[in-house]
Order: structure tokens, then C-alpha cells, then sequence
């Protein structure tokens, strides 16, 4: 079985090709140029390297947020065309279980976190009992400081990762001391390998859905929907 997964959830423009538990080929880009200029040129060298055709792709996986409003439309439309275009299934991959994936040890609580602006982060928290990761938590967007009390009430280590690691690293070693670690950076962020090894699981359990059912996930409304809506109910109490 060989899938095709992207993230572009975040900053990160990842790419990746396993066929089951094999990885064949994996692009990460974590620079400025937007998702839609760089996105299809790396599926399509990827595709050439391993010699390739988007036909001989039996799954597409994506992930499916929170994160970038823009980015997961750019990730989850490419996907969606792509499987549309060769009658493939898609699975859809939350981001936050993604990034905790990517972590391999089980005396720690696992939690990514991926900056959400004002101080705020997309979280859920994760354990590994016996190789496999269960989430423990609901997905949350929350500010730091209600994590750092969620977190304490565990009274277990855990580690860190995500883009949010950047801006509240110290915060929480502040915070929760020696309780803490943080992943190292080349497994703090978004790798599309481990969407695919999550998406290879769950196609084996028959859980894949047609491009037509394949939706983000946004956890909160964005930022402009927010503000109309505060708008709305500044002039009707007006």
C-alpha cells in the first residue's frame, strides 16, 4: 500500500511517500515561502525521484489541523484534487496527533503545542502505553498559563513539541522546573512520515473516507470570524 501524506499545517511545508511501513522519500521545508508556491513542486519531485505516478498512489493522507486557516485549505484542497482525480481514498490525520507520533518514549506525558497567537496554543495531551500513543486529553486552544495547570495536576514529567516550543519554552521551564523537556529539533516539528504511518493504521482498519468527505479540522473559528461575530453582537446590544 503506498500513501502520499502532506502537512501544511503550520510554517512547515512537509511531504512524504511509504509504501506500508517502508518510507520511501520525505521532503521538510521550514522557510518563508508560502504553501501555495511550494507545495506541488514538492509532491511532484517526489513522485519523480521515486518514479512515481499520482496513479500508483493507493491511499492520500493530509493533515487535517488546527493550525494556519490558509494552510490546512491549501493541504486538505490538494489532497481532496489529487484523490478526486485518481478515484483514491484520502484519510484525514489531526495535526496534534501527528506531531505527539513523532515522540517514541513512554515514562513522559507527550504534549505538542502549536502557537495560536496572544499567548494562546493548540495542545492535547498524550501517553505511549506499550508502543501505542493514546490521546488523554481533548484538543484544546487555551493560554499557556491554563496548560501549565492541567499539566501540574498530572504531577508526571512531560515533553514538549510543536512551533510553540519557540515562544514559551521558557515560560514553562519557568513554570514546571525539572518536570519538563523539550523535543529535539529534528523531531519537534511537522513531519509528514508520521501522518502517513498514522494514515497506513488507519486504512488497514478500514477507516478511509472519499475525497468529497475530507474536511479540516479548525478546533476555534478564525481570528476574522471572531471579530464579525463580536461586531454583530456590539451592534445589536447597541
Amino acid at each position: 500500500m503506498k500513501i502520499l501524506a502532506i502537512d501544511t499545517s503550520s510554517l512547515v511545508a512537509a511531504v512524504s511517500v511509504m509504501e506500508d511501513e517502508r518510507l520511501l522519500g520525505e521532503y521538510i521545508v521550514n522557510h518563508k515561502k508560502t504553501h501555495s508556491q511550494r507545495l506541488m513542486p514538492m509532491v511532484e519531485r517526489i513522485l519523480e525521484e521515486l518514479e512515481l505516478k499520482p496513479s500508483d498512489i493507493d491511499i492520500f493522507a493530509v493533515s487535517t489541523g488546527p493550525g494556519s486557516f490558509t494552510g490546512l485549505r491549501i493541504g486538505v484542497t490538494t489532497i481532496k484534487a489529487m484523490a478526486y482525480a485518481t478515484s483514491k481514498p484520502v484519510v484525514g490525520v489531526p495535526t496534534l496527533d501527528a506531531l505527539a507520533y513523532n515522540i517514541l518514549i513512554e515514562d513522559f506525558i507527550i504534549c505538542p503545542i502549536m502557537d495560536a497567537r496572544n499567548n494562546q496554543v493548540y495542545t492535547a495531551l498524550y501517553e505511549r502505553k506499550d508502543g501505542k500513543l493514546n490521546r488523554i486529553s481533548d484538543y484544546l486552544a487555551l493560554p499557556v498559563d491554563e496548560l501549565a495547570d492541567i499539566i501540574e495536576e498530572k504531577n508526571k514529567k512531560v515533553i514538549f513539541l510543536g512551533d510553540g516550543v519557540e515562544n514559551h519554552r521558557d515560560f514553562f521551564k519557568n513554570r514546571l522546573k525539572d518536570s519538563c523537556e523539550f523535543a529535539p529539533g529534528s523531531m519537534r516539528l511537522q513531519r509528514a512520515s508520521s501522518i502517513a504511518e498514522i494514515a497506513y493504521m488507519k486504512a488497514k482498519e478500514g477507516k478511509t473516507e472519499s475525497s468529497f468527505e475530507l474536511t479540516p479540522f479548525y478546533l476555534r473559528k478564525s481570528q476574522a470570524e471572531r471579530m464579525y461575530e463580536n461586531k454583530m453582537s456590539a451592534d445589536k446590544n447597541s
